[in-house]
Order: structure tokens, then sequence, then C-alpha cells
């Protein structure tokens, strides 16, 4: 039997996400994006009430919860503001990998780290050189004794700057193509780890951007994610089909959160004798976010629910991504409309949304690449 109704434990979970975005998030928003400030005393108290790394089996010391349940928490705190919700969530892509391909040692060790305690691990597989089309990465890792000596450079790694492990793709047999990526385990403080300049991007100044060198760092053989090379592109892949459903609930809380200031002010100003919402013109634009928002929600919540029970959401799971994040930038960019002037100055939440949203077109795969994903899995049965 189909149905939406959210459990009772997933609807107090998102009353507890949403009462500490309105209370944790939102005050401090605005300071965190002017000064670039990561917001950690906020992820601390996140970890405290339990509202960080819920995919982390309970084995480990995690809540053991579903990419559903992380999807509602994402929506909660994105709509606190887009950087929190970036900054927050960098566990869940870099953890996936392990919790599905990783050993039980690494298991053990490093995601039991990150459940114990507030800190920060960061995904790292894209290069100067090498966005989108993973393949061209340059990183590389020689197995030397009991070593991996590994050479190479990240770029735009969230949460590098706080990381105190990093998960690394690198290629072991460029002569293999993908299947010669291996993935590795690498942490913060190993020597040769260097980090970069903490980047000024336009939008999502409290999330911690920035490059990683890697220099003859030598990495343990037990930190080759799953113990076998080769499968570091499959592990990287796989985290996708986990991670872009919250990424797409994350575009839903910015979302959410533009079209209710928009719907606000609409009400408060007035035009031509009218509030702003009595105007159609208006009125339709309100409704069109509204609809845009109610769609990438099903399409998110859906493919959270395919990955949750075992179903293969490669393609559901760019629908939601992709629609989402485009829909975002648009509802965005609808809300600054709606306020007019007012909405393009900083003093009004309008305008660091539409900032924050824009990478979501980009990061994780950009919606150009979800259209290339859903092409691929469509024309499977040609």
């Amino acid at each position: 039997m189909l149905g939406f109704k959210l459990s009772e434990e997933q609807q107090m979970l998102r009353e507890l996400a949403r009462d500490f975005a309105m209370e944790n998030v939102r005050p401090k928003a605005e300071k965190w994006d002017l000064e670039s400030q990561f917001p950690l005393d906020a992820i601390k108290e996140a970890h405290s009430l339990g509202l960080t790394n819920l995919h982390i089996p309970e084995k480990y010391g995690g809540p053991g919860m579903g990419v559903l349940e992380e999807a509602i928490v994402g929506e909660e705190m994105s709509w606190g503001d887009p950087g929190f919700g970036t900054a927050q969530y960098s566990n869940g892509l870099t953890a996936a990998p392990i919790i599905t391909g990783g050993t039980e040692y690494q298991k053990e060790k490093y995601l039991r780290m990150l459940a114990e305690k507030p800190l920060i691990a960061s995904y790292c597989v894209t290069e100067p050189g090498a966005g989108s089309d993973v393949s061209a990465i340059k990183t590389t890792a020689v197995l030397e004794g009991d070593y991996y000596i590994l050479n190479g450079s990240k770029m735009w790694i969230t949460g590098a700057g706080q990381a105190e492990w990093f998960f690394v793709l690198a290629y072991t047999d460029q002569t293999k193509g993908y299947k010669g990526m291996s993935a590795f385990i690498v942490e913060s403080g190993w020597d040769g780890v260097e980090l970069g300049k903490k980047e000024t991007n336009m939008g999502q100044r409290a999330s911690d951007t920035r490059g990683v060198t890697f220099t003859d760092v030598s990495v343990p053989k037990e930190n080759l994610v799953g113990g076998v090379e080769g499968m570091g592109w499959m592990n990287a892949m796989k985290a996708f089909d986990y991670s872009r459903p919250v990424v797409a609930a994350q575009a839903v809380g910015i979302s959410r959160a533009a079209y209710e200031h928009a719907l606000h002010y609409s009400n408060e100003r007035q035009s031509f004798g009218k509030k702003l919402h009595e105007h159609q013109s208006i009125q339709f634009i309100l409704a069109d976010m509204k609809t845009k928002i109610e769609a990438s929600r099903l399409l998110c919540w859906k493919s959270a629910w395919e990955a949750d029970n075992g179903i293969r959401n490669t393609e559901s799971a760019a629908h939601a991504k992709r629609f989402s994040a485009d829909a975002c930038m648009e509802i965005t960019t609808d809300a600054v409309q709606v306020f007019g002037g007012y909405g393009y100055s900083e003093e009004y939440p309008v305008a660091r949304l539409m900032r924050g949203a824009k990478v979501l077109q980009i990061y994780e795969g950009s919606s150009q690449v979800q259209r290339m994903i859903i092409g691929r899995e469509m024309l499977k049965g040609l």
C-alpha cells in the first residue's frame, strides 16, 4: 500500500530538526555568511542532539537511521541556512562509501570516530582538472611495502579545513581506467597532507571549501577502502545513491525558506493599493514555487525510500537531485523578484538564499551530469 505519512519517530525527528534550525541556525546564519565563519559550535550542538551522522549503523555507535530520515533532517537544516546544511552534512557523503564498502576495521575505527565525537570528515574526489569527469583525476597511490605512497591535489573539498580524515580517490593502476581507481582513508594530521586557503565562494560561505594536497603521504595498507584495489570508483559512485536524495532535500529546504519569505513579504507589502499577493502575477509566481517544492520533495522521498528498501535508486536519485536543484535556483530567483529592489539587498535573506542555491546545480554531480545519468538509465532497455 502506498503512503506518505511519516512515522511518529520521523515526525518527532522533523520537529526536533526544525526547532534546532529556528533556534540555533537562523539567528546566526547572516553572521556566518558575512564572516565566512564555519559553524562548528552549532554542529557540535546538532551532534549532541543526535541530528548528525544518522546513517551510521548502531553497531558503530550511530543512530542507524535511513536515507529518508537524513533527508527529513537535511531539509530543515538547509531551511535554516544553505551553508549550514552543507557544512553539517559533510560526513554524510564521506561516510557512505565506508558504510557500504569499508572493512570491519575501517568501520569500527572511522565511523565510530564520527559517531562518538562532533568531528568532520571530507570526500576528496574532485581535482583542479577533474570535476564531472572523474576519470581524469591525476592523484596516484603506489604500494611500497606496507604503505601506499599518495600524491596528488584535490579541489573544492567541502569541510576540508575542519576534517579529521578524508575519503580519497586515487589511481593504483592508470592502465585500467576507472577499474584502476582505489579509495583510501587519509587522516588530516599525517605528514604530507597540506590544506589550501579557504575559498571565497559566491554563496554558502559558512561551509569550509578548499583544496587539499597530498605529497608522498604514507597510507597504511589497512586504510585501502575495502582492502581491495580497483574498487574505488564503484565505492565513490555508489555513495551518491545515498547522498543525492539528501542533497535534493537540502534544495527543498532552501526553496521552502525562499517561498515562505516571499509569501510573508507579499502579505506585508502593498503596491497599487493592494497587497502584493492580491495581484495575480505575484500569486502565480508563489503558486509555481509551491508546486515545485511539493514535486521536489516527492522525488526526494521516493529516491530515499528506495535506498532504504534495497531498491537500486540511481535514476530516481538523479531525478531528485536534478529537479530539486534546478527548481531551487528558479524559486530563489523568483523570491528575489517578489521582493523587488529589497530582494537585491543583502539586508534581506532571499539574496543569501539565491547565492546559496547555485552550487546545488554543480556539486555532487551537476544538473547536466544528472541528465546524462537519466539518459543512460532510460536507454538501457533499448
